[in-house]
């Protein structure tokens, strides 16, 4: 059984990550649409491996293929804020039950290839909406349901250490560890 992860990752907007070593503060506003969609033939290539995506390296972590599709969900999910802080003045995020997610998509039962579209596809309309901000839109803001405030920068900050780090989790020697 997964437990599920309960933790506030905001941390990651302040310093870098020890476990994956991402630090989305050195990272150039510049460089994130091309990250994001590096990051997504990364996984592209890492489905198309075909090696053991099903398989959990431990009971309390999730395959590659779950990753993979979780990945995919957090891109889809960064884009739908994107337009909301974007079309709206500080609009609060609905909560996003990632672990439920998880279970009621079937994640491990998904397609590896209709995942590996699908991932690229939400990744190409995020790095496209980000190349095609308009001036002065990174300031504008939303809030999460708990109050957690985010600007469009460190809103995409924040979920591009998402992805980057479960690239780690998958590409760690022993995943799992």
């Amino acid at each position: 059984m997964i437990t599920p992860d309960t933790k506030d990752w905001t941390w990651v907007l302040e310093r870098p990550c020890a476990e994956c070593g991402f630090d989305s503060g050195a990272l150039g506003w510049e460089e994130v649409p091309a990250l994001v969609r590096a990051n997504a033939a990364s996984w592209c290539d890492v489905l198309s491996a075909g090696v053991r995506l099903r398989t959990r390296p431990r009971p309390d972590r999730w395959s590659v293929l779950e990753y993979a599709c979780h990945v995919r969900d957090a891109l889809r999910l960064l884009d739908e804020r994107l337009v909301l802080t974007l079309t709206e003045d500080e609009p609060t995020y609905d909560d996003w039950d990632q672990d439920r997610a998880a279970v009621d998509g079937r994640y491990n039962d998904q397609d590896p290839s209709t995942v590996a579209t699908d991932l690229s596809i939400a990744a190409e309309r995020v790095a496209t909406r980000l190349d095609q901000l308009p001036d002065g839109a990174v300031h504008r803001s939303g809030r999460r349901s708990d109050g957690v405030r985010f600007t469009v920068e460190t809103l995409v900050r924040y979920f591009v250490h998402d992805v980057v780090h479960h690239l780690h989790d998958v590409s760690a020697p022993a995943a799992g560890r």
